[in-house]
């Protein structure tokens, strides 16, 4: 029996109601979305007609090939980008424009100002988005460096942090919001194996205490299973869906059992088998 299953309509919500009738609504929708960026001379479609829905505590992944668009979806979820068709709504609001309610983790390190101690890195947004006073900002951002095992660091600068601990002030900042959505993108590709797996282990511990909703983009068939409890495969350029999985049974103890690379292998046909793709209109 397959651990990863392929689903004709979404993967239902991590931890469903017994009655079908009391089935949540979800969080985020994402409803017949196209994205566009323009180039000199051309545009370009990024994302073709995305159907998906994130339910409260998923950790819901975006895996697919370089350039299928997924990081582009990322930043309309996070506001960036307006769709040219379709529409995003969280919590039944239609999304807009950026918000505190969905933050995003992105994979570069030097996002954090470097003349800000890591303590102040995390108070900073609480104080400027969520306008906290000076003592309640630091107040909660100490609490939330000690989730992310960084309170020997707090008063350090970020030349001074190794690359995953200046991933992991990024995502201590993001924490400390306490938004509806964390969006990351990609936000350990640039580390070593060994560095890359911690992360992994981090991220998952801060999500089985915090039980936040994660929407995680990743081309790491690896990562993908072992992150996400639900994931969609999205199609080479542009970006369509071409199927929503179930993945958590999965976990970083899984990775060398023949189920899991059953499923590594079962998804990298999917990702890059030669189905024609419909004409756009």
């Amino acid at each position: 029996m397959p651990l990863v299953i392929e689903r004709d309509a979404p993967a239902a919500a991590p931890q469903p109601p017994a009655s079908p009738r009391a089935l949540p609504d979800p969080l985020l929708r994402i409803a017949g979305v196209s994205l566009e960026y323009r180039t000199p001379g051309r545009v370009v479609r990024a994302a073709h007609r995305i159907d998906l829905d994130v339910y409260e505590a998923d950790r819901f992944v975006l895996l697919g090939p370089s350039g299928c668009g997924k990081s582009t979806l990322l930043k309309a979820i996070a506001g960036f980008i307006a769709p040219v068709e379709g529409e995003i709504t969280l919590a039944g609001v239609p999304v807009r424009k950026p918000g505190p309610d969905r933050i995003v983790v992105f994979q570069e390190f030097d996002q954090l100002p470097p003349w800000k101690t890591v303590v102040e890195n995390v108070a900073f947004p609480l104080r400027a988005a969520r306008g906290l006073g000076r003592r309640e900002a630091l107040e909660r951002a100490r609490v939330t460096i000690e989730k992310v095992g960084l309170s020997a660091f707090a008063g350090s600068y970020p030349h001074q942090l190794s690359g995953g601990m200046k991933q992991r002030v990024a995502i201590a900042r993001a924490l400390a919001m306490q938004p509806k959505v964390l969006l990351m993108d990609e936000p350990f590709a640039a580390l070593d194996a060994l560095t890359r797996r911690k992360m992994q282990e981090e991220l998952l511990a801060l999500w089985d205490e915090a039980r936040l909703t994660l929407v995680f983009v990743t081309h790491s068939i690896e990562e993908a299973l072992v992150v996400g409890n639900r994931m969609a495969v999205l199609s080479p350029h542009p970006g369509r869906v071409r199927g929503e999985y179930n993945c958590h049974e999965f976990d970083l103890s899984s990775i060398g059992s023949r189920a899991f690379q059953a499923a590594v292998q079962r998804l990298h046909q999917r990702l890059f088998e030669p189905a024609p793709e419909a004409a756009l209109r």
